[in-house]
């Protein structure tokens, strides 16, 4: 009797312990972002530039990688510039959420965290003492056009953030 009563005991505390467990954390509202996509029209910076960017999943559609070229002509006396960076996006079952690894050819690592709703994706940086904060924001704004827009905190209002680059991107590829 005893027995038959731990073991219903034990059988509780498990289902009771899975049913608490929080739902998976999914990469699916960043589906939108899946293809390539390149640069249209101008940016608003300094300087106008080109570019193009892709969002593949990978490893078994465990994370979605996003590779990204951009060109700028040399301008006001500064030398033409090429910049490639990539991230690779994956839901980090300890913490729950989305997160994001960034780095690029200049020597900048940024970690994000990313929230999405099916039509737009948000990458805040981490808040770190005495550096700079980053937002990335991806606004889907027709079923082949996106608006990307990089913005950037100082490290003392690591919350106010100032638009530093916004471009238009449209896809070209037949995905989605």
């Amino acid at each position: 009797m005893k027995r038959t009563c731990l073991l219903l005991l034990v059988a509780l505390a498990c289902r009771m312990a899975v049913a608490q467990q929080p739902a998976a954390v999914s990469l699916d509202p960043l589906k939108f972002l899946v293809g390539q996509w390149v640069g249209e029209g101008t940016a608003e910076t300094q300087q106008a530039g080109a570019g193009s960017c892709s969002f593949q999943p990978d490893l078994q559609n465990k994370v979605l990688v996003r590779r990204n070229h951009a060109e700028y002509p040399a301008a006001d006396g500064h030398p033409a510039i090429a910049h490639d960076d990539l991230m690779v996006i994956y839901p980090d079952a300890v913490l729950h959420q989305l997160r994001a690894f960034y780095t690029d050819n200049e020597g900048h690592v940024i970690h994000y965290t990313v929230t999405s709703d099916d039509r737009r994706a948000v990458f805040l940086g981490d808040a770190a003492p005495g550096q700079a904060r980053y937002r990335l924001t991806y606004d889907l704004t027709q079923p082949a056009h996106m608006t990307v827009t990089l913005e950037i905190a100082s490290p003392g209002n690591p919350d106010r953030f100032h638009k530093i680059i916004e471009g238009r991107m449209k896809r070209s590829d037949a995905a989605n």
